[in-house]
């Protein structure tokens, strides 16, 4: 009886061990497809001037990343930002490259050091927005 028990015990036990390396396969495979993805993103410098007034949106999602923009055109300058969805692990601090792409009147503005991955999704979220404008 003891040894039924003993072999229930440890069929449980290597079932458990299993499920967790198969979770932990799956997880490290979605971290390397977000860390490609992220790697992978470009923001052309496109001209702003060439883009007609409006309020234009679009997004961009590597999955572990979102962002969701509206931007608005007007007299050929982009006058705001407005970030409608964010969704980030430590990124919060990258949404300040809005202001950047601003001031700048451009899209190739430095990343925010800290929030990287986030700068480049909030960047890659613009350049969809304003592209709808050309």
């Amino acid at each position: 009886m003891k040894s039924l028990r003993k072999r229930r015990i440890l069929s449980i036990l290597v079932l458990v061990i299993l499920v967790s390396l198969v979770c932990l396969a799956v997880y490290l495979k979605n971290v390397a497809d977000y860390k490609q993805a992220v790697q992978e993103i470009s923001v052309g410098d496109m001209k702003i001037s060439d883009i007609a007034d409006g309020v234009y949106s679009g997004e961009c999602n590597v999955n572990y990343i979102q962002a969701k923009v509206k931007v608005t055109i007007k007299n050929k300058e982009i006058v705001n930002i407005d970030i409608l969805e964010h969704k980030n692990e430590r990124g919060k601090p990258g949404e300040a490259v809005i202001n950047e792409i601003v001031d700048e009147q451009k899209l190739d503005v430095d990343t925010i050091s800290g929030a990287t991955n986030s700068s480049k999704v909030i960047k890659k979220a613009v350049e969809n927005a304003v592209e709808k404008g050309m």
